[in-house]
């Protein structure tokens, strides 16, 4: 096992002590970029490792310089109040308190919109273990090591821009290479600015990460709600589809656009918290 370092601060939650939950947060499907390890997790992100580990009350992370401490509190969304959140959610909802009590600890992340978006374009068609595994692999071979030999920062797309499909391919991308790569030249060549979109409308920002060839509306809303902030939007995949029509529909073969004009309805401007309690509830208990 790699040594942690030494470098420590303790975070103690201003919310109750169930607020977050690490191992609900970091794995419940909206993050790759982590390695558990005696009882916490090694967690990349941004060109930056922490450990972090749950400690009572309270996160520690280790190896975290004094000034960087708030960019993890950020990633792990911790100034949220997650009680006002679950409360608005629970209301005269049986199924969303099913799905809250079965995962109360979970938030939602704010991740690095690039990594974010390379992340689920390997997601597509994919395992959790194998997204994982592909994403190290791309790290590995073209992204930057730290002071270990088992954690690598995922690649800018400009150093993937530069590539031609085969050596993506050779990282277990299979056929998402080519959506990865056509990703990469469009951060890279400016035509997507992933860190100046924050003013542009949630349907134009869809379409927009739409014209990256193979991101389609599941893929585009999880960047949009898991990297920039837009808590209103609920990627549906098989799963969210399942236990919304199981939970909510009585088992009715209703189209995905009905089950979004629904989740619009019934969420509002919390629907992207809900759909990852749903999601991570119906993933967890294999509803189908």
């Amino acid at each position: 096992r790699a040594s942690h370092p030494r470098t420590a601060r303790k975070i103690d939650i201003c919310l109750m002590s169930d607020t977050i939950d690490l191992s609900q947060t970091i794995e419940c499907g909206q993050f790759f970029q982590y390695r558990k390890d005696n009882g916490g997790y090694w967690v990349v992100s941004s060109g930056r490792r922490a450990f972090i580990i749950q400690d009572g009350d309270g996160l520690r992370y280790e190896g975290v310089n004094d000034g960087d401490t708030g960019f993890w509190d950020n990633l792990l969304d911790l100034s949220t109040d997650y009680e006002e959140i679950k409360g608005h959610l629970t209301e005269n909802d049986p199924v969303m308190r099913e799905a809250v009590r079965f995962a109360p600890g979970i938030h939602i992340m704010n991740q690095d919109p690039w990594e974010c978006m390379l992340g689920f374009i390997i997601s597509q068609n994919n395992r959790i273990p194998m997204i994982m595994k592909t994403l190290r692999n791309i790290s590995q071979m073209f992204g930057n090591g730290f002071n270990n030999d088992e954690d690598y920062a995922p690649p800018k797309p400009d150093i993937l821009a530069a590539l031609d499909e085969a050596p993506i391919r050779e990282c277990k991308a299979g056929f998402r290479a080519k959506y990865i790569l056509d990703a990469a030249r469009k951060a890279a060549g400016g035509d997507i600015n992933l860190y100046s979109l924050g003013d542009v409308d949630t349907g134009a920002l869809r379409t927009l990460l739409m014209t990256v060839n193979g991101i389609g509306a599941k893929v585009a809303d999880c960047v949009m709600l898991f990297s920039m902030g837009r808590r209103e939007v609920f990627p549906i995949d098989v799963w969210i589809a399942r236990v919304m029509r199981r939970l909510y529909f009585d088992g009715r073969e209703v189209p995905l656009k009905e089950i979004q004009l629904f989740a619009a309805s019934r969420f509002g401007p919390l629907a992207g918290y809900a759909q990852q309690y749903l999601f991570h509830y119906a993933r967890s208990k294999k509803i189908v």
